[in-house]
């Protein structure tokens, strides 16, 4: 008897175009507001019910992801078998492309996709609470990475806007190789007087052109920038670089890693802007990419 296929889900990259830090909570954790779109990029996850929970990971970057406990992929798993009672589990897959710590949302989506995993080879539908719940308990990232369409995060990650539908945007991604942890970074922010406006999500859903958009996301920032290049120092040096890139609309750090992006007015300018960026930067981990619309 063949074994049965495996099913598959990509973990697309999360990207934070904005990023506010809005102040501290008495528990510790910080309010934020980011707007999030996904990359085409991303890792890739495959599950074949049965047995006992496993997982094995492969790829480029499997050996800073781990296989243990730590593991998001394992805490979602564990966190929905605890929410629904004989759940079929079984046999993860985990191909490892993104880099960890990276600012990109990879533990978290990678966590996302085996609850989407899970949910398909058990009948669940996909607005099931228990999901979002099981999401929720697993990382701060992860609910905005279990459906993944541009929104508006807001909280610790919990409070999600409805699906924007945007333009999508030409991007290349550059990460100089080092993990930047966010606990470190968070460390180091200091509340300043920010001149950035809150975002409008009814505004948000009246952008129909790339253009409108682009000037929209200038208005922004990542408030976590500065905090980050204190941690690491070379966070300056990829953002000075995509700045210089051809076509270079907006260069951004996203989330609290040490991934940067570029936005392009064209597929074609951003190809052509990731090779001459991996020609000076060989070192680098440099992918052009579009972030999805929705």
């Amino acid at each position: 008897m063949s074994a049965p296929a495996p099913f598959v889900e990509n973990a697309p990259a999360k990207v934070n175009l904005t990023l506010r830090v809005l102040g501290r909570r008495a528990d510790g954790y910080h309010e934020l507001e980011s707007l999030v779109a996904f990359a085409e990029v991303g890792d890739r996850l495959s599950f074949v019910p049965g047995g006992e929970l496993t997982l094995a990971v492969r790829g480029p970057n499997a050996t800073q992801a781990g296989e243990g406990a730590d593991n998001l992929v394992l805490k979602a798993a564990q966190a929905l078998a605890a929410r629904i009672a004989g759940i079929g589990l079984g046999d993860f897959d985990l191909d490892k492309r993104l880099p960890v710590a990276a600012g990109l949302g990879g533990g978290s989506a990678d966590a996302a996709a085996a609850l989407r995993l899970l949910a398909r080879a058990n009948n669940i539908p996909a607005d099931d609470g228990r999901l979002y719940d099981a999401a929720r308990v697993t990382g701060a990232d992860v609910p905005v990475c279990l459906d993944p369409r541009p929104r508006v995060m807001r909280g610790i990650g919990e409070i999600l806007t409805a699906p924007l539908k945007l333009p999508a945007l030409p991007v290349v991604l550059a990460n100089p190789g080092v993990a930047l942890p966010t606990k470190s970074v968070f460390a180091n922010w200091r509340r300043g007087g920010s001149q950035v406006p809150t975002l409008d999500v009814v505004s948000l859903g009246k952008v129909t052109n790339r253009e409108e958009y682009l000037q929209l996301l200038a208005t922004q920032a990542n408030d976590l920038e500065n905090a980050a290049v204190a941690v690491e120092p070379v966070i300056a040096e990829v953002l000075a670089a995509l700045g210089t890139l051809t076509g270079c609309r907006l260069a951004r750090m996203s989330g609290s890693g040490a991934t940067c992006f570029a936005l392009f007015s064209s597929a074609a300018a951003a190809i052509e802007a990731a090779k001459a960026l991996s020609g000076k930067y060989p070192q680098w981990w440099v992918r052009p990419s579009a972030l999805g619309g929705g």
